[in-house]
Parts: C-alpha cells; sequence; structure tokens
C-alpha cells in the first residue's frame, strides 16, 4: 500500500515576525494613543522637567549680566543664609501650620460631600447642587478675597452684623493675626471642597451596583452600605489623592495668601511662598529665592516618599 497522499504535513514553525515589522505593527496600532499623549509630555517637558536645571542658581551667585552658567558659584551659602534669618522660623512654622490645617480639614471635606452628593435622589436637584459646589472654584483668588473680606468687615459685613444681633461686638477679622490662618484654610475650603469631589463621585460611579442590590437584600441599610461598600470601595482613590496632597504640604500658593495679608495679620500669615515673591521678585535675590524653592521641594519630596512607603507596607496601596 501506498501511503496516503493526504497525511498530515509536519509541523513547520512559525516565522516570527521581523522586530522592525513587528515595532511598526505596535506603533501604527497605537499610534492614536501615542499622538493624544504628546502635548502632555510636551507639557511637563517644558515646564515641569526644563525649569529643574535652574536649581543650580541656588548653589551661585547669579548675575544678570554674567547669566546663570557663568555666576560666582558660592556652594551653600544661600542656604546658610536662609537658617540663618531671624524670621525664618517663624515663617516656616507658618507654612506648616496653615499646611496642616488644610490636610487636616480640607481633605476630608470633599470625601464627606461626596458620599453626601452620592445619597441625593432628585436628579435636577442632585445637579444644581454639584453645580453650586463647582462653582465657586472657578473664581479668581482675588475675587474669593473681596468676598470673605466683605464679609469679614467690621462695619457692614454679614459676619459682624450676625454677632452684633446675639450682643458681641464687631470684630476685625482682618486685623488680628490669630484669625488669618483659619480664614484662609477656610476660603480654601470653600473655593474648592466642590471641585475636588469629582474624582471620588467618579471612582463611586464604578462601584457595582450588584453589590448594593446585595446589600439591601440582606437587610442593609443606606448608612451601613456606605460603611461596608462605598468607604472600602474609596479607599485606594484616597489614598493615592492623599499621597498626592502630602507632596504639597509646603507649596501652598502664593495668591491664594498673599491676598488675605496685610501689616497687621502677617506675623502668623507670611509664608515660604510669599516671602520667596518679597525677596526674590521684589528685591531681586533670585539665588536666594532658589535656594528656599529647592528646600520646599526636597522637604516635598522626602514626605511624599516616605508616606508612599508607609502606606505600600500598611494598606498595599501607593503611587510607584
Amino acid at each position: 500500500m501506498h501511503a496516503s497522499t493526504s497525511a498530515v504535513k509536519p509541523r513547520t514553525k512559525p516565522r516570527p515576525l521581523a522586530r522592525t515589522g513587528s515595532r511598526y505593527a505596535h506603533y501604527r496600532k497605537y499610534m492614536v494613543l501615542y499622538l493624544i499623549s504628546l502635548p502632555g509630555i510636551f507639557f511637563f517637558l517644558v515646564f515641569k522637567y526644563v525649569p529643574l536645571f535652574g536649581s543650580i542658581m541656588a548653589f551661585k551667585d547669579y548675575n544678570v549680566f554674567a547669566g546663570m552658567w557663568k555666576s560666582e558659584w558660592v556652594g551653600f551659602a544661600h542656604f546658610k543664609r536662609m537658617f540663618e534669618y531671624p524670621d525664618f522660623g517663624r515663617i516656616l512654622m507658618n507654612t506648616i501650620a496653615i499646611g496642616g490645617y488644610t490636610l487636616l480639614f480640607a481633605f476630608p471635606i470633599p470625601i464627606v460631600l461626596a458620599l453626601l452628593m452620592n445619597e441625593l435622589r432628585g436628579r435636577l436637584f442632585k445637579r444644581f447642587v454639584q453645580t453650586a459646589v463647582y462653582l465657586p472654584h472657578f473664581l479668581s483668588w482675588v475675587v474669593v478675597a473681596g468676598i470673605v473680606i466683605g464679609i469679614l468687615s467690621p462695619t457692614n459685613g454679614l459676619m459682624n452684623q450676625l454677632l452684633n444681633h446675639f450682643g458681641i461686638d464687631s470684630i476685625y477679622f482682618m486685623g488680628e493675626e490669630s484669625y488669618v490662618r483659619s480664614i484662609i484654610v477656610g476660603s480654601g475650603v470653600w473655593r474648592d471642597a466642590g471641585w475636588s469631589t469629582i474624582i471620588y463621585l467618579a471612582a463611586m460611579a464604578g462601584i457595582n451596583p450588584d453589590l448594593y442590590e446585595a446589600a439591601q437584600l440582606d437587610g442593609a441599610n443606606r448608612w451601613r452600605q456606605t460603611r461596608s461598600i462605598t468607604i472600602p470601595a474609596l479607599l485606594p482613590t484616597i489614598t493615592v489623592l492623599f499621597l498626592l496632597q502630602i507632596g504639597q504640604f509646603l507649596d501652598l500658593g502664593f495668591e491664594r495668601v498673599y491676598v488675605f495679608l496685610n501689616p497687621l495679620n502677617g506675623g502668623r500669615g507670611d509664608i515660604l511662598d510669599t516671602y520667596i515673591y518679597d525677596v526674590g521678585l521684589i528685591q531681586g535675590q533670585y539665588s536666594y529665592t532658589t535656594a528656599i524653592g529647592l528646600f520646599k521641594s526636597l522637604i516635598g519630596l522626602a514626605l511624599i516618599m516616605g508616606a508612599n512607603a508607609l502606606s505600600k507596607k500598611t494598606t498595599g496601596e501607593g503611587l510607584y
């Protein structure tokens, strides 16, 4: 007997695609994603990475005519001057205090606000509330300061009229040091708390509704569903946003604080950012204020690395 011509042919190994062809196919497949990412990459290169080279000014005595690279090298002289400045301790403590209050009060409020907004059932009413709490974010700090100072005015401000109604004398809130930190933190909460709820509401929208239905069948009320389903599902998002927030602990923003300062409350309101503006831009001491900015960045980097390591060890969640 002759062997059948239809016998199974021996298998041959598939020829691997040429590396260049494979790469071309990969880039062609994801070309749209690469194109979308280009503006973001360009932004970070130009505004985040290129300015890092300017940090060398902290170790030089910058001269406008000599330029950044030919100015005299002075090592750590500006850092030594920073720590020897008599008011540096006070300014640093003001920055830490306002940063601590912001982390303590301003960070949890959007979480609570998002949980409350998630419980709203009327569609139109929910949209109205969301719009109302988002709007202050689009106001500039100058407008926010004007509104707050008007409300706290000792002559015709709403707050003092309310105090007078209860028989309490008017208080010049903007003229006393003891109120300036609360005013700065409180105005920040009013302006940005609503806007910060967007990420939490988006995270809640991704929770599987079957979990809530199963909880309802087991007799769990809304509070129990929030404690057992919503909050645990939000924990990874909360952890990531907390790590990002703690990295900006000393970076409070110049305009946010400067608009509330005056000679009467500056003692407890001056922060590193306002000091950098006064000394660096007004007095032209660029190298000295670059050293202060570099000090802020290193503290922020140390905080975010320490918090990330602690978070990964305790919760398993982290930024990297």
